[in-house]
């Protein structure tokens, strides 16, 4: 009785230790959360580095190449690849969003472990995103959001509040004219039409001078971010308005564009006409610093850094916010002058 007693026990142990492995291999529950945004809900009880030694794939749809700020952001996102050690799967859509969606559904056909993109436009984009979703493929969006109502169809988003750079703008117009008597004229240069940062620094720029009657916005067209369309643009303006007091560029491309024909009309930029300008890339600092543009409202490219660390998490299991904001500041031309040695981009 005794040896069979031994036995049984020995049977137990075994039984035991069976039942306890395989609770232990319990986490393939979490891949689930490669399904849109729920990866933003991803159990945190796993605390392994599952990309390590794991190859990632990005893939990446960029806007274009039409400014210095967009060159930047390309460079940025490219060397923070290489540095991580991700294959870098990279488009250009050339500002044009069939080319955009194209580029998605070619990610999603080669099976990348992430989709990342900054949108050509904000409308247009739930189809290829539920083909992405049913793919089991995440997807990020930097720099422009999407104007989608199902907000499960990407993780999160990354990129700067340009309604509040629109604001920032208008704050500092408000303060330089809050004792104005007479009317102030302001044309804007808009960015490329049906885009976030055009429609965002837009509205967020008239949210703040609405409280300001003198403040008067006689003139608004689209430059498509562009220096030369900027410059065009700017002479038509010029035609068309014999008095223009300010001018409001969506990004600095444009605001020098604008420079070149108002110094071709004869004019003193930042003196017989104020400019305001958003991104602050090293052209537009130059100019600041010159005193042809009297403030910039900053706008980092560099989020190269940033995206990839969301990557790694979202293929890790990790929690992503569904929103991270970038910090930027602003330049008043004493201010560029000082900033201008060390700037970066």
């Amino acid at each position: 009785m005794k040896k069979i007693g031994k036995m049984g026990a020995a049977l137990l142990l075994t039984l035991s230790m069976a039942m306890l492995g395989a609770c232990g291999n319990s986490n393939d529950g979490n891949t689930a959360a490669k399904n849109g945004n729920s990866a933003t809900q991803a159990p945190a009880a796993d605390n392994g580095d599952k990309t390590e030694g794991k190859s990632i794939t990005l893939g990446f749809s960029q806007v274009g190449a039409e400014s210095g700020w967009r060159s930047a952001n390309t460079k940025s996102i490219q060397d923070s690849a290489k540095e991580a050690g991700y294959t870098l799967k990279f488009s250009d859509a050339q500002q044009k969003q069939e080319n955009q969606i194209k580029a998605l559904r070619s990610f999603i056909q080669q099976k990348v472990d992430v989709i990342s993109f900054s949108p050509v436009v904000e409308s247009g984009w739930d189809t290829v995103l539920k083909e992405a979703k049913a793919a089991g493929i995440p997807v990020v969006l930097t720099d422009r959001a999407v104007d989608s109502k199902d907000t499960s169809l990407y993780v999160t988003f990354l990129g700067s509040d340009f309604v509040e750079e629109g604001r920032k703008a208008g704050q500092w117009l408000t303060e330089q004219y809050k004792d104005a008597a007479e009317d102030v004229n302001i044309v804007e240069l808009q960015g490329t039409t049906g885009s976030a940062p055009a429609n965002d620094r837009m509205s967020g720029f008239a949210e703040v001078i609405k409280d300001n009657p003198h403040l008067k916005i006689i003139a608004s067209q689209t430059g498509d971010f562009t220096r030369a369309k900027g410059k065009e643009v700017m002479q038509a303006f010029l035609k068309a308005n014999k008095d223009i007091d300010v001018l409001y560029a969506h990004n600095d491309d444009m605001a020098l564009g604008a420079i070149q024909a108002i110094e071709a009309a004869g004019l003193k930029p930042g003196q017989d006409i104020k400019i305001i300008s958003v991104d602050a890339v090293k052209d537009g600092m130059q100019a600041a610093s010159e005193g042809k543009i009297n403030f910039i409202v900053e706008c980092n490219p560099l989020l190269g850094s940033q995206l990839m660390q969301v990557v790694k998490d979202i293929v890790d299991g990790k929690a992503v916010e569904p929103r991270i904001v970038t910090e930027e500041t602003t330049f008043t031309s004493e201010q560029a002058k000082e900033a201008l040695p060390s700037r970066e981009y």
